[in-house]
Order: C-alpha cells, then structure tokens, then sequence
C-alpha cells in the first residue's frame, strides 16, 4: 500500500514539474533590446488579390495583378476602425491607376523599393500615424489587354512580371484576421 502511494505522489510530482517547466518555456521571452520589442509587436495583416485596369486614352489597356501584405503595429492598428485591407487597396489603385507610378514599356526603370515606400508614406499620411512599418510585395504582375485577347481561351494568357515577390508568412507575427 505504501508503495502505490508513493508512486501516486512521485507521478504527481513529476507532472507537475513538466508542466511547470512547459509553461517556463512557453512564455515569450522578454525582449532585451529595442528592435526585438518593436518586432514582437508587429502584425502581418495579409493582403487580397486586387486587379487593377490601366486606363490610357479613354480605354483600358491592361490591368495590374497585385497582392500586397503589411506589417503593421499591433496597438496602433488595434484603434483603427476602417479595415487595413481596404485602405491598401484604395492606395494601390492610386498609386498604379492615377499616377503612373510604373512604365509598362520600360519596366528596367521601376524601383521596387520606391513603390513599397509610397505605399508605406500613403497609408501612414491617411492614418495619420505611423502605423504600417514594412510593405511586402507577394505579386505585381502586368497583362495587357492584346495578351488577354490572343489567349481567347487557349490556356493562361503571358503576363509580364513586374516584381518578384515575397512570401508573407506569419512566422513569429500573429497571422491577421482582418484587422480594424
């Protein structure tokens, strides 16, 4: 009898060591400098697949594929209420659709650095804070409208890639729920 009961104790004792030192190491460490704090705190909020038509001399001439990601402050956004989906996408068929921002004839030129820093600039301008840290370019794609034509349902039409993406993973951030 003496023996099941200690057993029964040192079973007791032994789970709740392991659970003692799971929850330990579970807990996110406390960040010792600065670029980790501000790291942990960002959100990945995930962008939609957006077709933009590029509009020429009264007619539509191609469309922009695009998918676009932000990381952005998790408290900050948290007291916006206006979705940051919609706001990218609003940005976007600014920045592509009212300037022109990329040169179809001479894509060499365009600075994919430059584009995600308007559209960082933009949003942030709107928000009225600093509240997008990075843009993430997962697809930027140009498909005019001769290629759409030609295709005329023979397989998928040639579309000319602009930049080469990123993956935006959530990794370490929390994956975004629609974010407001």
């Amino acid at each position: 009898m003496l023996k099941l009961f200690l057993t029964g104790v040192w079973v007791c004792a032994v789970t709740l060591g392991a659970v003692y030192f799971s929850v330990q190491m579970a807990t996110a460490p406390a960040p010792g400098d600065e670029a980790g704090a501000k790291k942990a705190n960002l959100q990945l909020v995930k962008g939609e697949s957006i077709t933009i038509p590029v509009i020429n001399d009264g007619g539509v001439n191609g469309y922009f594929l695009s998918r676009i990601s932000l990381r952005v402050d998790k408290d900050k956004m948290a007291k916006i209420e206006l979705p940051a989906t919609q706001l990218m996408t609003d940005e976007l068929f600014t920045l592509l659709a009212g300037s022109s921002m990329v040169n179809i004839a001479n894509i060499s030129t365009f600075d994919p650095e430059a584009f995600k820093q308007r559209i960082r600039e933009g949003l942030n301008k709107r928000l009225d804070d600093e509240v997008v840290e990075d843009v993430l370019i997962e697809q930027l794609d140009y498909l005019s409208k001769a290629d759409i034509r030609e295709q005329n349902g023979n397989g998928t039409p040639r579309s000319v890639k602009i930049v080469e993406g990123e993956k935006a993973e959530a990794g370490k951030e929390a994956a975004a729920a629609p974010s407001h």
